[in-house]
């Protein structure tokens, strides 16, 4: 195996204490859900009978982020879980979270590859929205003292004919966003 697919060992001492053996060094329950948050696979073991502690480790630390009101999971969910340990659905349970959070995890997963690939330049709309902005913003400095008579951001001269044309296309492209937006 190689050294990311090994799940990084944390051992637990009798005094409870959690010891990362790829560091030499204790750590926390914050440190192990950072490990995991950043990809790592973590198995925590008892050292002295090597019984494997991960899920109650695991289960903890979303215990200990739900009571600081970091709510992931809604109280319907957890009465359902609660209830799918007295019933004949305890073994269908397992499976069909395990699917649930692939099926999320290939979801976000897709959802940021199609992030990369938008240009936002080509998006719908973003012509027209930046032209609106740019003729806002010039109709905006045109009643700065300087901004009517004086120079532009593009060092052009600006009239009050100027600022008739500006509002209305700022008028034109509020109808295109609307047409876009339906």
């Amino acid at each position: 195996m190689t050294e990311e697919a090994k799940p990084l060992l944390i051992k637990r001492y009798a005094s409870r204490r959690l010891y990362n053996t790829e560091t030499s060094d204790y750590v926390t329950l914050e440190d192990i859900a950072r490990f995991i948050r950043d990809g790592r696979e973590v198995q925590i073991v008892d050292l002295k009978s090597g019984d494997d502690l991960t899920r109650q480790y695991l289960l903890q630390i979303i215990a200990e982020h739900e009571s600081r009101g970091e709510n992931v999971l809604p109280i319907n969910v957890l009465t359902d879980l609660v209830r799918s340990y007295s019933t004949q659905a305890q073994s269908m349970v397992p499976q069909f979270l395990a699917s649930s959070f692939e099926m999320l995890r290939e979801s976000q997963t897709k959802m940021m590859e199609n992030m990369g690939k938008i240009n936002p330049i080509a998006a719908p709309g973003f012509e027209a929205m930046q032209a609106q902005q740019e003729a806002f913003l010039k109709a905006m400095t045109g009643a700065w003292p300087g901004g009517a008579s004086g120079p532009t951001p593009e060092g052009e001269e600006q009239s009050g004919d100027d600022l008739g044309e500006i509002k209305k296309e700022l008028a034109e492209l509020q109808a295109k966003l609307a047409k876009l937006s339906k």
